[in-house]
């Protein structure tokens, strides 16, 4: 029998990927946008618009008929000015805890049987001296990464005694073809031949490509196992950030161009880059946040979900990065 899945974000990054692995394996695709699709959609799909994500979008039409969500609509944007943090943190709050308060209820209420919740490791951490596990506790240090812990907390309250299951979803960083992201930079850099001062960095990071993402995304819908866990997600494959700027030079065919400067000095740098972000109101190549992900750690033991759903990322590092 064909099944139907509701997935919010569906013109997004991860959606890209996940809608044909969906399509493929036969769901019946209910795509929310935020307003009408300029064009022919990647697959077919029932289109509904719901507009802004927040506690008072209408569900009702979209989840006519739905035996799953995939909730991927989420407020990712950082702002840069520190005196903006506090609207920021509301914005944040608004959109991924509100919103996705909102459509869990209205899911329930529509007798939804199982719901898969893309969050982020960013929900536990955005730099780790420690490998992350599941039983790591959670110590969320941006307003985004807040909101997306909260989410996940609202959607286990809620679901409790409802009926209906859920899995959680933490990624890691994510790239692969449409990344909008730190991801997209770094490989800009590495194409325009320029040489980079970070030979000298020594970190260790994990990735997960958005294939590997979406495989994963459409293991939780159907494995029984799944219901009512959180999972990391990794390609479980570690780097640093040399390692990964060689392996992103050998994809895009170009010559690897590092060279070392002590990690103090790139740190300076980007603080003086948020400096000049201030003073000309817009982003610079190098602030302190995108120093901080190039020379600090995050790495994650993802080993639960291939154990307890007999899952494999489909796609090496290497594959994804190429």
């Amino acid at each position: 029998m064909l099944k139907t899945v509701l997935v919010t974000g569906a013109t997004g990054f991860i959606a890209s990927h996940l809608l044909p692995v969906l399509h493929e394996q036969g769901w019946r695709v209910i795509a929310a946008l935020r307003r009408p699709f300029p064009s022919p959609p990647p697959i077919p799909w029932v289109e509904v618009v719901v507009g802004e994500i927040d506690g008072e979008t209408s569900w009702q039409k979209a989840l006519e008929g739905v035996d799953a969500v995939v909730h991927l609509a989420a407020r990712a944007h950082i702002l840069r000015d520190e005196d903006e943090a506090a609207e920021s943190e509301a914005e944040f709050m608004r959109v991924n805890r509100e919103g996705t308060a909102n459509l869990v209820r209205c899911a329930i209420a529509a007798g939804v049987g199982h719901f898969v919740f893309v969050s982020s490791i960013g929900a536990m951490a955005t730099l780790s001296s420690q490998r992350l596990t599941e039983a790591s506790p959670c110590r969320p240090d941006t307003p985004y990464g807040r909101s997306k812990l909260q989410a996940e907390q609202v959607l286990r309250r809620l679901a409790q005694g409802s009926g209906m299951t859920w899995t959680i979803l933490r990624p890691t960083l994510v790239y692969g073809a449409g990344n909008p992201g730190n991801m997209e930079q770094l490989i800009a850099w590495v194409r325009s031949g320029l040489p980079l001062p970070l030979a000298g960095v020594d970190n260790c990071r994990s990735f997960v490509y958005a294939g590997n993402v979406a495989d994963a995304i459409a293991r939780c819908l159907t494995h029984p196992q799944a219901a009512n866990q959180t999972f990391l997600l990794s390609d479980g494959q570690d780097i640093s950030t040399p390692q990964l700027i060689r392996l992103l030079a050998k994809g895009a065919n170009v010559p690897c161009r590092l060279v070392s400067v002590p990690p103090k000095a790139l740190r300076w740098l980007g603080k003086g880059g948020d400096l000049l972000e201030r003073a000309i109101g817009r982003s610079v190549p190098l602030n302190t946040a995108r120093c901080d992900r190039l020379l600090g750690s995050l790495t994650v033991d993802s080993s639960r979900i291939r154990t307890v759903l007999h899952w494999q990322p489909p796609f090496s590092l290497e594959e994804g990065l190429t």
